[in-house]
């Protein structure tokens, strides 16, 4: 029998968040980015025929997402800088 979880969450900059948990995959795990929505959303999917498995590695993602996120909201605060485009990320009432 097959175990599947699955994560899904919003972030401001869902490419970059994706690409930086999906380098910790294991192999019975999927990470993609969907930027079609009206939120940027990171959806994760993992397999396994143990429970505990799936438990473990939903338990490693959320810490590692929790990085990922903090690491690409700093390089999106950083390119805001250089384009001069400073707090639109930090503002969730800022329009774009």
């Amino acid at each position: 029998m097959k175990i599947t979880g699955v994560i899904r969450t919003v972030h401001q900059a869902p490419a970059c968040v994706a690409e930086a948990v999906a380098a910790d995959n294991l192999r019975e795990m999927e990470t993609r980015a969907e930027d079609g929505t009206p939120e940027g959303v990171v959806i994760t999917t993992i397999t396994s025929t143990k429970i505990r498995s799936v438990i473990a590695s939903m338990d490693d993602y959320l810490a590692n997402i929790t990085v990922a996120e903090e690491l690409c909201r700093k390089k999106l605060i950083s390119a805001d800088q250089e384009t001069g485009c400073e707090d639109q990320h930090d503002n969730p009432n800022t329009q774009e």
